[in-house]
């Protein structure tokens, strides 16, 4: 084996090798040689299995930033896999962790190589069997933003071994399952191996999202259902094989903007015992303590070009050896900063988009961090797409009532050209979403006015306090029939306009049947039922389910619905048609005055079929079915008045009223017809007769009732 580790001010590097019978026997070798600030040495002999860490000697000096502590063993920040837990206590910290002032300035002689977790030699040896990733067009995806241990963990159809794993995930049950539902990708919450944070261990608690991670190679080795050492990367393969096999693309949730050591305060693992002052943003009046944009403690340094290399390096990785198809990268913009501000052509933004691996995958940005100018929604550069920040929040006011959110909500429900078109970007620039894992489940959108976070222990002070949530009259849970019955008309409303937006849709797990976490939007430290997906499903829950299902079945079927080309509201080339039609409630087309009045919150839009951008084989353009679909935000009932000629004919497919949501029998409407829509309701229509130029015709009268 060859070993090789960065540290630019390091003065020693030792290599320390484990006996896996003999966890306390360790043989240290000296690395002699250095190259360019990497030290590194040849080892014969060794078997896959082995268990290695490094100890890095050099000046312990925190005022200047130097956090140097031999006593402390170090992971590989390139380690394929990593074995053991961090064992509360106080040889895993580098200073005396007795709370007392300016405590983190001395250094802590306690050696930790028994309470921390060790690098693992692994073969990188897999049979593909030929199983080739699926490449679907970003335009096309429907994404799953799932986590591996809740979304099986509850399951009766898997043996209890398997439930919660990677193996569990990648099963035949869980494919039939993503398939059934209709979606084409997972997106997977932090897999890289993580730690949870000392303070939750005292609670009793333990970090479950995985935003913490400590190893950039390494699938955690909690959510492998084998003990074997090493065998959650040979697990996690199958489970990307078995998915691909099935046309099921994995995007992986990846978090390079922090890791587990925290502030100055926080345990030394890795990275601030190899080389601080590297690894990480300092503060450059005070290197005694780090530049936190994430929130977290610390920001790694991605102006430094080895931190950077390591990045990069472990992203074609798991592109090229663990074959995943697209990262969502976890406060991106934190990434993206040169000296302080975002910079959109920073070293890392460039890297991505030119290189020749990286530039051929998915790459989606949470585009914000938590410091000054870190919003950027809309401002990453063209190989990029989107969380839309801007869409959830729109789409959650508008459908709770809010007032002066219509022309908002057109732009949220096409694309988002206002945000995207600019730079160059196209509609799938926008990944649109109505919940994600950090705030209310869609049933708690519904539900709750306020957070319900006690049970996290932080006195219901974490967690967002401003979420656009509307519980429809009581608070949590009710037996008020009116109320539960506004709340699932609520959920189909929210459903159906992220499935039928322009964009690409993400769900978050159980969504699609309704899973409550009691009003707790921050359950990052809930590893129990309260975030485990329920198997056992009421009726009303198995109904949304079905409706789900359909709606993503009906994005499938018809491309109009996911265009890689904005709408321009002109006429198309050879028709006399508009590509796209706003209609007010009395089927006239939408005024200027319209747009901008606070009380609308009624609106219709005809998206034309042949204005599909999608070609065949031969590049000739396919032409789909005209829809119609009619938003009322409004308390009371709308009635609008269908558009067209006499003979032009529309099938309701939708109508959120309806506890099915999608029309069990088909039934028809006339232009000129009356369609009532009732308060908080939707309808959706296809043209099955007559042109789509008299569809948009206004020469109509009214038909008399």
């Amino acid at each position: 084996m060859n070993f090789a580790l960065f540290s630019e001010h390091g003065t020693g590097v030792d290599l320390c090798l484990f006996d896996a019978k003999d966890p306390k026997r360790e043989e240290r070798y000296r690395l002699v040689e250095c190259t360019e600030h990497v030290w590194h040495c040849f080892v014969p002999g060794l078997e896959a299995g082995q268990l290695y860490g490094f100890r890095v000697h050099g000046p312990h000096r925190p005022q200047q930033g130097a956090r140097f502590n031999s006593f402390k063993l170090l992971l590989d920040p390139y380690a394929r896999a990593i074995a053991g837990t961090m064992k509360a206590g106080q040889s895993v910290y580098g200073y005396p962790h007795d709370g007392t002032a300016d405590c983190d300035l001395k250094r802590n002689a306690h050696d930790s190589a028994q309470a921390v977790p060790r690098a693992v030699v692994v073969a990188d040896t897999f049979d593909w069997g030929g199983v080739q990733p699926p490449r679907r067009r970003l335009a096309d995806s429907v994404i799953y933003e799932v986590h591996v241990k809740g979304f099986s963990k509850l399951t009766p159809h898997l043996p209890e071994p398997v439930r919660g794993t990677y193996a569990g995930l990648g099963s035949e049950w869980a494919i039939d399952y993503f398939t059934t539902l209709g979606v084409t990708a997972v997106e997977l919450l932090p897999i890289h191996h993580f730690i949870s944070e000392p303070f939750l261990a005292e609670r009793g608690l333990a970090n479950y999202w995985g935003y913490n991670s400590i190893g950039f190679f390494a699938p955690h080795a909690a959510y492998a259902s084998s003990g074997a050492v090493g065998a959650q990367v040979t697990e996690f393969k199958q489970m990307v094989k078995n998915l691909h096999a099935a046309g099921i693309e994995v995007i992986l949730d990846v978090v390079y903007n922090h890791t587990a050591e925290g502030n100055q305060l926080g345990p030394t693992l890795a990275f601030r015992g190899l080389d601080n002052a590297a690894y990480y943003r300092l503060d450059p009046k005070d290197p005694r303590y780090y530049r936190d944009y994430t929130g977290c403690g610390n920001t790694l340094n991605t102006n430094h070009p080895r931190v950077l290399q390591l990045i990069l390096d472990s992203l074609r990785y798991w592109v090229t050896e663990m074959h995943v198809d697209g990262f969502r990268f976890d406060l991106t913009s934190a990434l993206a900063r040169d000296a302080h501000a975002f910079d959109r052509g920073s070293g890392f933004l460039d890297l991505l988009q030119q290189d020749p691996v990286l530039s051929r995958v998915k790459l989606i940005a949470e585009p914000w961090d938590l410091a000054e100018g870190g919003y950027q929604v809309g401002g990453f550069p063209v190989n990029w797409s989107e969380w839309n920040g801007k869409y959830r929040d729109c789409m959650r006011g508008y459908w709770k009532g809010d007032a002066g959110l219509i022309g908002e909500f057109a732009s949220r429900l096409t694309g988002s050209s206002d945000l995207y078109q600019h730079g160059g970007r196209r509609p799938y620039a926008s990944i649109n979403f109505i919940t994600a894992h950090d705030g209310f489940t869609l049933a708690d959108l519904v539900s709750y006015n306020e957070k319900h976070n006690e049970a996290n222990q932080e006195g219901n002070r974490d967690g967002e306090s401003h979420n656009r949530s509307w519980n429809c009259g009581v608070e949590g849970e009710t037996d008020d029939a009116e109320i539960n019955t506004l709340r699932r008309r609520q959920r189909r409303n929210f459903l159906s306009t992220l499935l039928l937006s322009q964009g690409v849709p993400m769900l978050t797990a159980g969504d699609e049947y309704g899973r409550s976490q009691r009003g707790n939007n921050n359950t990052y430290c809930q590893d129990n039922a309260l975030s485990w997906l329920r198997w056992t499903r009421a009726p009303e829950e198995q109904q949304l389910e079905l409706f789900t299902r359909g709606l993503i079945a009906l994005r499938r079927k018809h491309p109009i619905f996911r265009r890689t080309k904005f709408f321009h509201g002109r006429k198309i080339r050879g028709a006399k048609v508009k590509d796209i039609l706003w209609l007010n409630d009395s089927g006239r087309e939408m005024t200027g005055g319209d747009w901008t009045s606070p009380h609308f919150r009624a609106l219709g839009v005809v998206f034309v079929g042949f204005a599909s951008d999608v070609c065949d084989a031969h590049g000739a353009p396919v032409q789909d079915d005209t829809f119609m679909l009619l938003f009322n935000a409004h308390h009371g009932p709308v009635k609008f008045v269908l558009a067209g000629q006499r003979q032009v004919r529309w099938e309701l497919l939708i109508d959120t009223r309806e506890e099915a949501g999608l029309l069990p029998s088909p039934l028809f409407f006339a232009s000129g017809d009356e369609l009532e829509l009732i308060g908080f309701s939707l309808c959706a229509l296809r043209l099955t007769r007559g042109s789509e130029e008299q569809a948009r015709s206004a020469s109509w009268k009214p038909r008399k009732k």
